[in-house]
């Protein structure tokens, strides 16, 4: 396991498959600049609480791990970097900024609420320390999710990325649908249909159906930036965000693991293992030599090319969901 101030990275064993998995939301350091108003019990009400574990499996099956170590209430992983709210700072922001719908709930880059409707400073924050928030923890995050989206894409000629969270069994106070709808089991998003291809969607869905769980699809939840950013279905880049119901492994209000965990752990891992197993049949191509590309880094490709993509837009295209469970969370908003 590599480790980084802001991040896990968890390097496939064995045969390595063309798959990432990434964690923006379970992390549970609070670093000591912090400087919120309620207490730490409040703040981690907005944690995807042992989704980092849930997914623990992915290594053992090939697949590449990203868990990020900050918590998403002190600088949240999957909102663009423009989405800065302006209205907690001290001063103007000296960049572009770029609110999205999260943002207005209350909920952007640097969330101003929780899901509960409750403050999370009684103080503006300063310029720099939102830039010490970006530059330490924001950044090197993303950065590492789009490098090994990148390496396993050139290595293998495509990629499969599951975006990975839970969501409360509850929309909450500032959900748009208002406060009290039941979610489904699992919620899949690939924003409308852009961000993977429909079949990938469909598979997963009917992977989690088989095992009798209720899935919907973009609904409530699409995908926010960390599934829009680095994908490209045309170019074999297929991302998707899966939320699972925390009903089904958590108690909400102490945040413990029921008895339900272990099956749902040993039900994610049959996910992984069939996604695994989709991914490798789609995009182990072969290479001059007749290497293998399970052969890691046996074909000579650049794994340095980057993808590059514009971040000078409002990624929430106005439908405000996206894993900001902006609406609802013990553990906040997506």
């Amino acid at each position: 396991m590599n480790s980084h101030s802001a991040f896990h990275l968890l390097e496939p064993a064995g045969d390595r498959v063309p798959v990432v998995l990434d964690s923006p939301h379970s992390g549970t350091e609070y670093p000591a600049d912090f400087g919120a108003a309620l207490p730490l019990s409040a703040l981690r009400n907005a944690e995807d609480a042992f989704v980092d574990e849930l997914y623990g499996c992915g290594p053992r099956l090939g697949a590449t791990l990203i868990a990020a170590r900050f918590p998403r209430s002190y600088i949240d992983a999957n909102r663009s970097v423009l989405d800065v709210d302006t209205s907690l700072l001290d001063a103007p922001w000296p960049g572009p900024a770029a609110a999205s719908r999260k943002t207005q709930l209350g909920i952007g880059l640097i969330w101003r609420i929780l899901d509960s409707g409750e403050p999370i400073y009684a103080r503006k924050l300063s310029v720099q320390e939102v830039s010490r928030r970006i530059t330490g923890y924001h950044q090197p995050y993303q950065k590492a999710v789009k490098d090994a989206l990148d390496d396993t894409h050139a290595h293998f000629g495509s990629v499969w990325h599951l975006n990975c969270h839970s969501m409360p069994a509850l929309s909450s106070v500032i959900s748009e649908e208002g406060p009290g709808k039941p979610r489904a089991d699992f919620v899949l998003g690939d924003r409308d249909g852009t961000t993977c291809e429909p079949a990938f969607t469909a598979f997963v869905a009917r992977v989690l159906g088989d095992m009798g769980y209720e899935v919907k699809v973009n609904d409530p939840y699409k995908g926010v930036e960390l599934v829009r950013a680095f994908s490209d279905p045309a170019a074999g880049r297929h991302s998707l965000q899966v939320e699972v119901n925390r009903r089904l492994y958590l108690d909400e209000t102490t945040g413990q693991k029921t008895p339900g965990y272990a099956r749902l752990a040993r039900d994610v891992e049959r996910l992984v293992k069939a996604v695994c197993d989709y991914a490798a049949e789609r995009g182990s191509h072969r290479c001059e030599a007749g290497h293998d590309h399970h052969d890691h880094h046996a074909c000579g490709h650049d794994h340095g090319h980057a993808h590059h993509h514009s971040h000078g837009h409002d990624h929430d295209h106005g439908h405000g969901h996206s894993h900001d469970h902006s609406p609802s969370s013990r553990k906040g908003g997506k």
